[in-house]
């Protein structure tokens, strides 16, 4: 396992400000993760409150984006970081943009538990959306857990789980389509609970993003727009070099 240290520097105060931008980095993915397990239970339990408290509560992830993005802008001002801190703070910047975003995807999510409530919950209790809410809240949690240890090998192995979030969520696409056109009377309950898959696999995708800014903060390599097969076979190929030196 490949990790980085970002308190080395003879400035105390300097390892300070890096070690309260990563926990409040930290803070906001914990708050991203109960917006979006509250919006799934919201769903799941047709309870109205717990999705109008996961809209209310949006505010609080977008006043933390806010304050880290200023943070990082004054360390980078005053410290003029290089290397390891700059890739550092690019990858913060990068998270935080990331986890905004999900924090908006829960919201919809949120509002969509609002409008299912008021509907006739069919007998399977919207048990399409369970397992996909699971895998969208077990890729989070990892990928906010690879960026804590800035765990190389954590993140490519949560990155992977974004093949079978597509592959469920292509599964309920189908399975709802056929359902409308079999009784149009429920398209209006159905596209709500599209649209809410829709947000899931978007959460999803992002964290994703933010595997791939771990293994930029720690290899100084963008993938972004590469082929994971291909990154996993060239960290494999680093490592094999690493052993035998």
């Amino acid at each position: 396992m490949e990790t980085i240290d970002i308190s080395h520097h003879t400035s105390r105060r300097y390892n300070q400000e890096l070690e309260e931008v990563r926990n409040k980095v930290l803070t906001m993915g914990g708050l991203v993760e109960k917006q979006l397990a509250d919006a799934i239970t919201g769903i799941l339990e047709g309870d109205s409150a717990i999705g109008e408290a996961v809209v209310t509560d949006d505010y609080k992830v977008n006043a933390l984006e806010v304050e880290i993005d200023e943070e990082c802008a004054w360390i980078l001002a005053r410290r003029q970081p290089a290397a390891t801190d700059l890739r550092f703070l690019v990858a913060v910047i990068k998270t935080i943009t990331d986890l905004e975003r999900m924090g908006d995807e829960a919201e919809r999510v949120g509002r969509m538990a609002i409008q299912l409530a008021q509907r006739e919950r069919p007998k399977d209790q919207y048990r399409e959306l369970r397992h996909l809410g699971e895998l969208a809240k077990e890729m989070v949690h990892n990928a906010l857990d690879a960026f804590a240890r800035t765990d190389v090998e954590a993140a490519v192995g949560t990155r992977a789980y974004d093949r079978e979030v597509d592959r469920e969520y292509e599964s309920i696409m189908r399975q709802l389509i056929t359902f409308m056109m079999e009784d149009p009377r429920h398209i209006p309950r159905t596209l709500e609970i599209m649209w809410s898959a829709r947000s899931l696999e978007r959460i999803a995708d992002r964290a994703k993003n933010i595997c791939e800014y771990v293994v930029y903060l720690v290899k100084g390599r963008d993938v972004r727009h590469t082929s994971w097969d291909q990154v996993q076979a060239e960290l494999r190929k680093q490592n094999e070099a690493g052993d035998d030196q």
